[in-house]
């Protein structure tokens, strides 16, 4: 089966991971309660008039987010948001900005662009949808309610998406998996700006952390969830 690491990853590397961590062509682990949390699908992400959007793959994300979205509304299932921080809050202070290593790209935003912190229009939230505001962490857990959210809908299968798939994509899926959610990147829905860092961290995080597959195949899961409810 065709995976996203294809030709970038060497077969020796593939080999090692092999030998101690199960086939990359393994079956896929899921629950019986999925939520799906989309991770910072926001302008500022997604189009290249941001300094930290890349539009090449953000907007082939939010297509792919878009699909996934649609079921997932069909199904029922729990659906959450991740961005920084409300539209209502005041500008951020350095602390609560953090220690990013671009912070000084931010300072260059042309006044004509809107609010770059706003999901993207094709995902907007509907009525009963969460919006986590992380702050200026990468984690959509770090410090908010996430957890305590998905532990009131008693779930036990977490499906992430977003952008960055090296950044806070990543950083969702390790706090995840360290609270004990199975979780499942499907890997069109999440996007990077560089090409080698989508590639190598759905690689590892598919090793260790996650099961990454196609958005046909979480759609083909969700179809299950709903006919078993």
């Amino acid at each position: 089966m065709t995976k996203p690491w294809d030709g970038v990853i060497p077969a020796e590397d593939e080999a090692s991971f092999r030998a101690g961590s199960g086939a990359i062509s393994r079956p896929m682990e899921v629950g019986e309660r999925p939520a799906l949390i989309i991770v910072d699908m926001t302008r500022a992400f997604v189009d290249s008039a941001y300094p930290t959007g890349w539009s090449p793959t953000g907007y082939p994300a939010t297509e792919a987010n878009r699909v996934l979205l649609d079921a997932a509304r069909d199904t029922g299932i729990p659906v959450f948001f991740t961005k920084s921080r409300p539209e209502s809050a005041p500008v951020a202070t350095p602390a609560e900005k953090g220690l990013w290593k671009h912070q000084g790209l931010r300072k260059d935003l042309s006044p004509d662009l809107p609010p770059g912190d706003v999901i993207i229009e094709a995902l907007t939230p509907i009525e009963g949808e969460v919006v986590i505001n992380k702050g200026g962490k990468p984690s959509g857990f770090f410090g908010t309610p996430l957890s305590s959210l998905l532990t009131f809908h008693k779930i036990d299968t977490t499906i992430i998406t977003g952008m960055v798939t090296s950044g806070c994509v990543r950083a969702t899926v390790l706090d995840a998996f360290q609270q004990n959610y199975l979780v499942v990147i499907p890997y069109e829905c999440c996007a990077d700006r560089s090409q080698i860092s989508h590639k190598v961290s759905l690689f590892d995080m598919h090793m260790k952390y996650a099961d990454v597959v196609s958005l046909k195949e979480t759609i083909d899961y969700l179809s299950k969830v709903r006919a078993n409810r």
